[in-house]
């Protein structure tokens, strides 16, 4: 049982937040800045219009407030940060309701002073090979057998021949364009749009690239390096390049910091390695090694770490491949403060808690807000990152 109470006061323009935290009988005082000076501290945030599938029937949108309200309440618990989701496919779908939610995010960032990192996001790869999936557009699967509509976007043939091809660069649309080239163009729409706000910290590359063989590696390089390189003709801030899925220590990919060096891009400047965490780091075997890993990784690179998801979850086998339960997931104060404790202890540049979507989400703690009545509301997940963040930072 974790309680906590908070008193604000206000010296040399900072407001400062004193936190009285008892757990298991011990009471712990904390004097600290309610929003950290270096470290970005937030959420991930999903949109509407930037996440609609191009395959599929478009999705609820949220009431007209979102966004507003959104970054009211992201201010309000001491945040500074946000991670937002885009898909190039959700562009290809309708580029004017895409660009014009951008434009929105943007501005209630400035006003009320949160950071914006710029996540080009996929999921499952895309909504043509799986009804679940999200990321690249239907130019880039459809004519052609190797990638059938609902062949997989996963683990399936379709999709890791797909990627293979992707990383060999012989990816084309119907037009026989070139599908780096056509994701650095969309990327440079992204950041004309935004780079003017002060509120824009950076862009995310590609969130989560898949890798299924060991020579994948220096080719996700090859491409990192030819992304940052287009995009630093349009922009000086920070760009963001992914950690790969699976994760999978003991499999064929050889996943080492050595290799996960190698998706690097070569220019260094003004960059950072996102990584995810869904679990304490010193949880489980499992867990300590997979973070152990990517610390490995900055030392070789000298590239800043940021972790842009992290929650606490339990994943079951099932078939053979390792799927998250909800029924087993949990996340309380204590587990709480002790994932921003570990991360604060490593030295992280930042970190986004996943999620804040006004969908509700199976496993609960995916769940910081909900949609009532067309009102946002906070959940018991709002005020634990609040009391967690206050007493950590």
């Amino acid at each position: 049982m974790v309680n906590s109470k908070h008193t604000k006061s206000v010296l040399f323009g900072f407001t400062f937040v004193l936190i009285l935290f008892m757990t298991n009988g011990a009471i712990f005082a904390f004097a600290q800045s309610s929003a950290p000076d270096n470290t970005l501290v937030g959420v991930v945030m999903k949109g509407a219009n930037v996440n609609q599938k191009q395959a599929r029937e478009a999705t609820p949108l949220p009431p007209a407030n979102y966004f507003d309200e959104s970054f009211k309440l992201i201010s309000e618990a001491g945040l500074n940060h946000v991670r937002f989701l885009f898909y190039w496919e959700a562009y290809e779908k309708n580029p004017e309701l895409f660009m014009k939610e951008l434009d929105a995010v943007a501005n209630a960032a400035d006003k009320y002073g949160i950071k914006v990192i710029y996540d080009n996001h996929q999921w499952h790869t895309s909504s043509w090979l799986e009804k679940r999936g999200t990321g690249f557009p239907v130019a880039l699967f459809e004519n052609n057998s190797l990638y059938p509509k609902d062949g997989g976007g996963n683990v399936e043939k379709p999709a890791k021949t797909w990627w293979s091809n992707f990383w060999d660069r012989s990816i084309k649309d119907v037009q026989g364009n070139d599908a780096w080239k056509l994701q650095s163009d969309f990327l440079k729409k992204v950041v004309t749009k935004l780079d003017r706000h002060a509120s824009t910290f950076g862009y995310e590359i590609l969130s989560e690239p898949h890798v299924d063989t060991v020579d994948e590696w220096a080719k996700i390089g090859k491409f990192n390096s030819f992304m940052s390189d287009e995009l630093r003709t349009v922009t000086q801030k920070s760009i963001l390049y992914s950690m790969n899925v699976p994760v999978d220590l003991k499999g064929p990919i050889n996943l080492s910091p050595e290799n996960l060096a190698k998706m690097a891009p070569t220019n260094k400047e003004n960059v950072m390695f996102k990584i995810s965490v869904y679990g304490i780091p010193d949880r489980d075997q499992y867990q300590k090694q997979r973070f152990d890993i990517f610390l490995k990784t900055r030392a070789l690179t000298g590239i800043p770490l940021y972790i842009g998801e992290w929650n606490n979850v339990v994943r079951t086998q099932v078939n053979g491949l390792f799927t998250l339960d909800p029924t087993k997931s949990g996340l309380n104060q204590d587990n709480t403060v002790a994932m921003l404790q570990s991360f604060k202890k490593e030295n992280v540049s930042g970190s986004a808690f996943w999620k804040w979507d006004y969908n509700d989400a199976p496993t609960a703690s995916f769940n910081i807000v909900l949609l009532q009545n067309g009102t946002l509301k906070p959940t018991q997940y709002y005020t634990i990152l609040k009391n967690a963040v206050a007493a950590v930072y």
